[in-house]
Formats: structure tokens, sequence, C-alpha cells
């Protein structure tokens, strides 16, 4: 029962498609569950948005992905990170790669010729309009796109290594399972963006807004994200040792089977925070808000 909006399904059907879900996982019997056993029915309460869950069911029961407009995918993109649905994540990302392809003419460039540009030795993007590309699967390693404006821009599986985002606007964008190490995002905005499965070792993201973005399953080790606003952020099973969160606002943040080994949350504010199954051997909690 999503947001108080009652559906009907069986075990089975949240079971037996995607068996490393939330969902798989929650009603497989590993974890116990408030349910009455004489009951031949039972409601359970999920703290989430249900206007997507339909399409949620109707995946799992027959491996569906809706016809929906771009807002509408994202919306389900964002409820498919939360329930750690692989499948419908992949098939989402390909549904959002090709509606974009068919609206390249809203950026400035083409992907072809982001791909021309990639033949030169030095690439420089800044103060870009690359909003709604598709920039998959490229090699951008070291491309500066700070200043830029990347909304809703889908970077999956791009090879972003030291690439350079300070101070751009990519709210929405997709860097699902990119290569962002060494990257520089200071100043940058990616408000409600994914970054699942991102390898963001030693990335700068100081100053950086994260709000609502998920980083399910992300290698953020050493990364630094002094004073970055990560409010409601999705970190579950994210490697975040060593990372430098100094002054962070976690607020409401998703931090489950997270890896904090020696993180650094001096002064970071952790109210509403769900830690459950966090690692923090060693991490500085010195004047953390909770």
């Amino acid at each position: 029962m999503p947001g108080g909006m009652q559906f009907t399904t069986t075990v089975d059907t949240l079971t037996h498609r995607d068996t490393g879900s939330m969902l798989a996982i929650m009603f497989s019997g590993r974890h116990r569950l408030h349910i009455d056993a004489n009951k031949a029915s039972a409601l359970v309460f999920i703290d989430r948005d249900g206007t997507h869950f339909r399409h949620i069911l109707n995946y799992l029961r027959d491996g569906v992905t809706p016809a929906l407009d771009t807002s509408s995918v994202q919306e389900l993109l964002r409820e498919a990170e939360y329930y750690q649905l692989s499948g419908l994540i992949e098939a989402l990302t390909a549904v959002s790669n090709k509606k974009d392809e068919d609206d390249e003419d809203t950026a400035e460039l083409t992907r072809k010729e982001v791909i021309k540009c990639l033949q030169t030795k030095r690439v420089r993007l800044r103060g870009v309009n690359l909003s709604g590309q598709n920039l998959s699967k490229l090699d951008l390693s070291g491309v500066d796109f700070s200043n830029g404006r990347l909304i809703s821009t889908f970077f999956s599986r791009a090879n972003l290594h030291s690439a350079n985002f300070r101070d751009s606007a990519a709210d929405y964008a997709n860097f699902h399972n990119a290569i962002l190490r060494e990257s520089v995002f200071v100043g940058a905005c990616l408000r409600g963006s994914v970054l699942s499965g991102a390898n963001l070792q030693s990335a700068n993201m100081q100053d950086a807004c994260l709000a609502d973005c998920s980083l399910l399953g992300a290698d953020l080790r050493t990364a630094h994200l002094q004073n970055a606003d990560l409010s409601n952020a999705n970190f579950a099973k994210a490697n975040l040792e060593g990372a430098n969160l100094k002054g962070a606002r976690l607020n409401g943040a998703d931090l489950r089977s997270a890896n904090l080994q020696r993180a650094y949350l001096a002064h970071a504010d952790l109210r509403g925070t769900n830690l459950d199954g966090a690692n923090l051997g060693g991490a500085n909690t010195s004047g953390m808000i909770r």
C-alpha cells in the first residue's frame, strides 16, 4: 500500500521477476513483516508515492515497460531506483535514450556533433546547452562541461573520468553506471539526478546540490562532499569509505547498508537519515547533528 493507495497482488509476483529487488527481499521471508498469518490477505504499507506503482506491478507481472511521456519516465525511473528493480531501470534508460535521440534538435549540439568534437585534442563544451541530449556510452574523459546546461542529459555508462562539471545545471541528468573518477562538480546542481552504480572515486562535489538524487550502490570512496546538499538522496549500499562529508546536509537521506568507514562526518546534518546496517567504523562524527 504505497502512499495510502491500495494495490492487490501476490507474493509470487513480487518475488519472481527481479530476485534482488527491495520488494523481492521484503516478501521473500528473509525479513519479518507484521502480517497476520491466519488471514488470506493483508496490507503492507510502503512510505512511497503510489502514482506509478501500478506500472511497477505490471512490469513484475509480465515485464512490460509502459509508454509514458518524458517527465513520467523520469518519475518511474526514480521509483525503479528506489525499489532496486535493475531490469526496469535498464529498460527505462533505453526508452529515455531513444526519446532524446528523437529530440536531438533541442540541444545546441547533436550527439554526432559532440562525437566530432571528441576527435580534437582538447574538447571544451564550457557553457554549452546539451539539455536532453543522449551522450550515453561515449568517452568524454577530461571534457569541460563547466557552466553548461545539462538538464535531463543522459550520460549513462559514459567515461567521464576527470570531466569538469563545475557550476553546471544538471538537474535530472542520468549518470547511471558512468565512470566519474576524479570528476569535478563543485557548485553544480544535480537535483533529482540518477548516479546509481556510478564510479565517483575521489570526485570533487563540494558545495554541490545532490538533493533527491539516487546514488544507489555508487562508489564514492574518498570523494569530496563538504557542505554539499545531499538531503533525501538515496545512498543505499553506496561505498563512502574515507569520503569527506564535513558540514554536508544529509537530512532525510537513505544510507542503509552504506559503507561509511573512516568517513569524515564532522558537523554533518543527519536528521531523519536512515542508517540501518551502515558501517560507521572509524568515522569522525564529532559535532554531527542527529
